[in-house]
């Protein structure tokens, strides 16, 4: 499990080893616009288990040459931030709504309504500014090994069972950097259950000893090795995923997992796309978006990568099993203002108490 710093520094000093030109050696993109097409640079927290390759070389066949960083997404939003002078970055996607209304906050990214625009719900992206467009919805779960448990009545049933029940303790993994997207989801999912307009940071008492439990009672993340490979071994039997990435782990590493479906629901990240304000290859990357957020691509990305696509119009022939299990889980009710308000301050605070040693 890669490690992905939160500070834009640390994702700033580690740039130019991030930043690869994804084109196969040999082959020369065609131009969009010219005969002599520049690289697009995507920033992305969405292009690991092998999406960044299935983009590139697709992109290629549409006439797109792609860089590729791939970061965790507190760490793309951070290193879009302090790029805002200097832009580097051409598009960015895969950040959920909480990370791209800071972007638009800070002036980041430059309005831009997609040929797709009509086939997707406005609401679920951002409908007053249309400066970023939904591409794909997914659940944020908790996971586990149902090897592990003699019935599913045995297995946790929601996340405050890891640190109330004895019988979790120790046995449920737990992220040592707080930098990605789901990592920050999972956290918003618990916090926002305890709100407290006069508690520390918009969260009561009870909140942080809730997050403090989950951290002491859980076992830290081992670099360098996935969650799945750890439950398959026996090491724990429990952890965080999307959906997504439960069905690629579960064809790599030969196990049956399931997802749990507390009674509260659980948080759904958005996934955006947008053009970054101050591209030098603008024209181009509107193109793209247009290519990226289009049915074809979103039906082609859902059947590949077990996806649910927003666009209305890729839906009737995505993957279905990948629809169906996205509307099998209810929707927390979290309030999003609360979290995009606060989650720098909460994962500072976590990582400043509960993170040491």
């Amino acid at each position: 499990m890669k490690r992905r710093s939160l500070f834009a520094g640390t994702a700033l000093a580690v740039a130019g080893a991030l930043l690869t030109d994804c084109t196969p050696p040999g082959q020369t993109a065609a131009s969009v616009g010219g005969s002599d097409q520049a690289s697009l640079v995507v920033y992305s927290n969405s292009v690991s288990d092998g999406r960044g390759d299935w983009l590139t070389k697709e992109a290629s066949a549409a006439g797109f040459k792609l860089q590729l960083v791939d970061l965790g997404g507190g760490d793309v939003m951070n290193r879009l931030s302090a790029e805002k002078n200097n832009p580097v970055a051409d598009v960015t996607f895969g950040l959920n709504n909480v990370y791209f209304e800071k972007l638009k906050g800070q002036n980041v990214l430059e309005p831009y309504t997609p040929a797709w625009a009509g086939d997707v719900d406005p609401a679920l992206g951002d409908k007053a500014g249309k400066t970023f467009w939904p591409i794909v919805r997914e659940p944020i779960m908790l996971v586990y090994n149902k090897a592990a448990y003699a019935s599913p009545s045995a297995a946790p049933q929601d996340w405050t069972d890891l640190w109330t029940n004895p019988a979790f303790k120790g046995r449920y993994e737990v992220p040592t950097s707080l930098g990605g997207a789901t990592t920050q989801m999972v956290l918003a999912g618990i916090l926002a259950r305890y709100p407290d307009p006069n508690g520390t940071l918009g969260v009561s008492p009870q909140g942080w000893d809730a997050v403090k439990a989950y951290f002491a009672t859980g076992s830290r993340a081992v670099k360098g090795t996935d969650l799945y490979a750890r439950m398959k071994d026996g090491t724990v039997d429990a952890g965080q995923m999307w959906l997504a990435g439960k069905a690629s782990r579960e064809k790599q590493y030969g196990i049956a997992t399931e997802a749990v479906k507390p009674a509260v629901g659980v948080p759904y990240a958005v996934q955006q796309v947008a053009l970054v304000k101050g591209s030098k290859n603008a024209e181009a990357a509107k193109k793209f978006i247009d290519w990226f957020g289009s049915a074809e691509v979103q039906s082609k990305w859902s059947n590949q990568f077990f996806t649910a696509p927003t666009n209305t119009k890729a839906a009737a022939t995505a993957n279905k099993d990948a629809m169906a299990q996205t509307d099998a889980f209810t929707r927390q009710d979290i309030d999003w203002q609360l979290v995009a308000k606060n989650i720098d301050k909460w994962v500072e605070k976590i990582e400043l108490e509960d993170l040491k040693g």
